[in-house]
């Protein structure tokens, strides 16, 4: 079992396209190279921890629509 992650010290961002609404996710850059994502609606809830090829990898599969809903 891995030993959890320190996240008080963590600076949040949400996209520039979110709506505001306060239905969004927010990243940060955490120590080490990991990426922390959260959901903006339960700033005290849990955040998943990625490493930094991981979430690239995440990113890239967005950008080239592999995860685009087909009807």
């Amino acid at each position: 079992m891995s030993t959890p992650i320190d996240l008080t010290d963590a600076v949040w961002h949400k996209s520039s396209c979110s709506g505001g609404n306060g239905d969004c996710v927010e990243v940060a850059a955490l120590p080490h190279g990991r990426v922390g994502v959260r959901d903006s609606k339960d700033k005290t809830g849990p955040a998943l921890v990625f490493a930094s090829d991981g979430w690239g990898a995440f990113i890239s599969g967005v950008k080239n629509g592999d995860f685009d809903i087909q009807s």
